[in-house]
This record gives structure tokens, C-alpha cells and sequence, in this order.
């Protein structure tokens, strides 16, 4: 079968490594130590995939601007206190291997600052895959389309040769933002009818729908 893709962009949490209950874990600590009200479980899922700034700003509207870089320390403190102890999803080594062995540009576009990313991909040994990165400290949020349009014109790809991986519909709207194809993953932060609503190539259920939808459609 013909390549349909040059360039696979991945996001990271949520959809290479099992880490959305740990930031949502690490949110809810956070308003309690500033005294402020947890909010509710879904709406803490909801903003994984944004800028750390959003991310906040909308998962504890009552949190007030002088006290945001207290938020920030806060949620820091819970999430690095742990976040060794996160793990990748199943197989996900493997196929990022043999997506790269294939001749495809493999790349990260996430929520996450460039220390956290880096340090992420330090513990989990997955930096050798890829041939570039994007973060929200460095670059517009999503679903702004600033991250792929960077990766594109990196490579030199256009955008019906790319593809956008995650698990949030900020994931998608950026995919649908950039004009590239969005394909969907349902064992992160978003549910699945939120991810369809968004009207992705496919949304899997587990990495291992994902590395065999991969093989069979990239």
C-alpha cells in the first residue's frame, strides 16, 4: 500500500503515556493547597492537552491572576513528585520503532512546557524517535494550528500528508485548524463522544487499535 503519510504528530499525554490522572490528580491538589474550590473531575480532564496558563485558568476560573505563578508551583510540585512512576502505553516503543523504520517524520506537538517534555522523554526513552517537538511554552496552545504549521514547514510536508494523534478535542480542532487529517484515541482525557463530535479518520479504544489501525491506513 502507497505511504498516505510523511508526517505523524503525536500528542503526549493522554496518548503515549498513561499520564491523565496524574494531572488531574495534580490540579485537584492545587486548588486545595491555595484553599480554593476542587473542580469536579470531568472539567480537570477536560483541559489536559492545553497550555499549562489555560489549562488552569479554566480547569479553577476563581483563581485569581496574582496567584496563578502559586497554582503553578503547586501543581508542579504534585505532578513531578510522581511522574517517574508514569508509564507508557502498551507498545507504544514498538510502534513508534517501526513507524520511523518506515521512513515517516515522527513528532510531538503538546500542552506540556519544553523542561517537561524533556524531561519526559528522558524517563521514558522515547527521544530518539522523533525528529522534532513542539510545546505550548515555545508556541500558541492548542487547538491555535501554530504547532503543526511549524512542523510542516519544517519538513517541508503539506497538510495532506500529515496526521495529528491525540486524545483531546483540542488534539482535533488543531488537526481540523491546520487542514491536516485528526485521528482520535479514547484512553486519555476526552471520551469518545466528545473526540467523534470533532469527526476524526478513527478513534481506538487502546494502543494496540492504534498501532494496527497505524499499520493498515498510514
Amino acid at each position: 500500500m502507497a505511504s498516505r503519510f510523511d508526517l505523524v504528530v503525536f500528542d503526549w499525554d493522554g496518548t503515549l503515556m498513561d499520564s491523565a490522572a496524574a494531572i488531574v490528580r495534580s490540579i485537584l491538589a492545587a486548588a486545595q493547597d491555595l484553599g480554593l474550590p476542587q473542580p469536579p473531575e470531568e472539567r480537570a480532564r477536560y483541559v489536559i492537552g492545553l497550555g499549562l496558563s489555560d489549562a488552569l485558568s479554566h480547569a479553577v476560573p476563581e483563581l485569581k491572576i496574582e496567584d496563578y505563578p502559586r497554582m503553578v508551583e503547586r501543581y508542579r510540585h504534585h505532578y513531578l513528585s510522581g511522574d517517574t512512576e508514569l508509564t507508557l502505553f502498551p507498545g507504544v516503543d514498538e510502534m513508534l520503532a517501526w513507524l520511523g523504520a518506515s521512513g515517516r517524520m515522527l513528532a510531538v506537538a503538546t500542552g506540556k512546557s519544553r523542561a517537561g517534555l524533556q524531561r519526559a522523554l528522558t524517563h521514558s526513552g522515547l527521544g530518539a524517535h522523533f525528529h522534532a517537538t513542539r510545546c505550548a511554552d515555545e508556541c500558541f496552545s492548542k487547538p491555535h494550528p501554530a504547532m503543526l504549521h511549524e512542523l510542516m514547514d519544517e519538513f517541508g510536508v503539506s497538510p495532506d500528508r500529515t496526521l495529528m494523534i491525540g486524545d483531546t478535542t483540542h488534539d482535533l480542532q488543531m488537526a481540523k485548524n491546520a487542514g491536516t487529517a485528526g485521528l482520535a484515541v479514547s484512553f486519555g482525557a476526552h471520551p469518545v463522544e466528545l473526540l467523534m463530535a470533532e469527526q476524526p479518520l478513527a478513534c481506538l479504544d487502546s494502543s494496540v487499535a492504534l498501532d494496527r489501525w497505524l499499520r493498515e491506513n498510514v
